[in-house]
């Protein structure tokens, strides 16, 4: 197993469609523990999430569910202080947290920038320096951000300016940990999906769909469970020399 008895904080994996849940549901496979973390986590949530995994894996998993607003700094440190105080270590951060607007640039007003930017940005610099404040003491741990193609291509399918710039920052910051954190033996990557099977398609027609998959070279949408394979392979050991680098899973939607 390639994350076994690892402790896993996966971010935005509250809906069993979404990226963060199907990272989670992988990475128990593997072995880890997983502490899924979302801002509308709460009990029965949290129960869901374990009787899913422990469904599709056939086995007892540890799975926690910690309600975290990530664009608030002190709830990620009560977050990962938690975490510590469980586990007595973590292992690796993956940050999939991220809302999304459809709107062009001139109608886009400052409390649609602000909320966006809240979340994807800011929320990634917070959970970023709320762990590696934990790995800096440990002298190990790695960090997986999801961006968006949208951040290489300026713009997505569904998204706006707004959130094309905040995956763009997300994608610097993780350079800037990875070059800054690397001599304590930490790593820090980022994983761009384009088009995927989850709620963020939602309101999409179905014609409009095929017509976007007719420009993929794969032709079809990706699935959550393929992104998450990308973060496994940044979060193990199989990717021990790996940082400071932007893995595409685009169904070559976008190569470049």
């Amino acid at each position: 197993m390639l994350l076994n008895d690892r402790v896993c904080v996966i971010v935005g994996a509250g809906s069993l469609r979404g990226i963060g849940y199907a990272t989670a549901e992988l990475f128990a496979e593997h072995g880890a523990k997983i502490v899924a973390v979302d801002v509308v986590m709460n009990d029965s949530i949290a129960a869901e999430i374990k009787a899913s995994i422990e469904k599709k894996t056939g086995r007892a998993a540890e799975v926690i569910g910690v309600r975290c607003d990530i664009g608030d700094g002190a709830d990620c440190r009560r977050l990962f202080k938690e975490v510590l105080a469980r586990y007595g270590s973590v292992d690796a951060l993956v940050n999939s947290a991220a809302i999304v607007k459809a709107q062009s640039f001139l109608t886009i007003e400052d409390e649609d920038y602000d909320r966006i930017m809240n979340v994807n940005l800011k929320g990634a610099f917070n959970l970023c320096k709320s762990a590696l404040e934990i790995f800096a003491e440990q002298k190990r741990g790695a960090i997986v951000n999801v961006a968006s193609v949208a951040a290489q291509r300026g713009g997505g399918l569904v998204g706006g300016a707004h959130y094309a710039a905040s995956k763009g920052g997300v994608i610097s910051l993780t350079k800037t940990i990875a070059r800054e954190f690397g001599p304590m033996g930490i790593r820090a990557n980022v994983v761009c999906p384009s088009m995927t099977e989850t709620g963020m398609l939602d309101g999409m027609t179905a014609e409009r769909q095929r017509e976007i998959e007719s420009t993929i070279p794969l032709q079809r949408a990706g699935r959550p469970v393929e992104i998450a394979g990308a973060c496994l392979f940044l979060a193990s050991d199989l990717s021990g020399y790996v940082t400071g680098a932007t893995i595409d899973v685009n169904g070559g939607s976008h190569i470049h």
